[in-house]
């Protein structure tokens, strides 16, 4: 069966797509961020509580701030690349529910009003939204570096507040040379799908 999906948008969002280590120096423009989060909005999340939030790092004070808490191995490519993105779990979504849920605005007191059910929720559907945020940049014909190699207490105190959890921090831009790590080897489907 084929997908329903052009055989070339396969390609750029999946086949062809991996983790950018070096970018060219062309910008990132607001615009493109904005493409990007205009079509990434639509992903599912339960409840639409849509926790992403996202801080652009483009500023070089901002990035000198950032670099210091990244691994070693991931701070020239941070340092490089045209724009970083901080991708955050809001812990306190919920204050959007009555506007994101108007058919169940309750939703915001009768499922999310304990902190820890808030903080669970926040991380696994903010992680979906940083998948899609990844299928959006490469969407806009840019290339995605996903990290997580970072000191997320020194993050979360530079950048953010009690309230925010620091999920990955993405380079974008264009890819440079030599930007590809060979690809790597993939389970096959019988060693991922069960059928009960």
């Amino acid at each position: 069966m084929s997908l329903a999906l052009d055989p070339a948008a396969q390609d750029l969002l999946f086949r062809e797509a991996r983790t950018a280590n070096t970018f060219t120096d062309e910008p990132v423009t607001e615009e493109q961020v904005q493409a990007i989060y205009d079509l990434v909005k639509y992903g599912p999340t339960a409840f639409n509580q849509s926790p992403l939030r996202v801080v652009l790092v483009r500023s070089a004070e901002g990035r000198e701030r950032l670099v210091k808490h990244m691994a070693e191995g991931n701070r020239p490519k941070t340092a490089a690349a045209p724009l970083v993105a901080i991708l955050v779990a809001d812990n306190e979504f919920h204050e959007e529910l009555p506007a994101l849920l108007p058919h169940f605005p309750q939703a915001k007191d009768v499922f999310f009003s304990e902190r820890p059910v808030r903080e669970q929720a926040a991380a696994l559907n903010a992680s979906l939204q940083a998948g899609y945020f990844i299928l959006g940049v490469r969407a806009a014909g840019l290339a995605a570096g996903p990290m997580t190699g970072y000191d997320a207490a020194g993050i979360e105190k530079e950048f953010l507040d009690g309230d925010h959890k620091v999920l990955m921090v993405v380079n974008i831009g264009k890819p440079g040379e030599d930007a590809w790590m060979p690809r790597l080897p993939r389970l096959s489907y019988d060693e991922v799908v069960t059928t009960v």
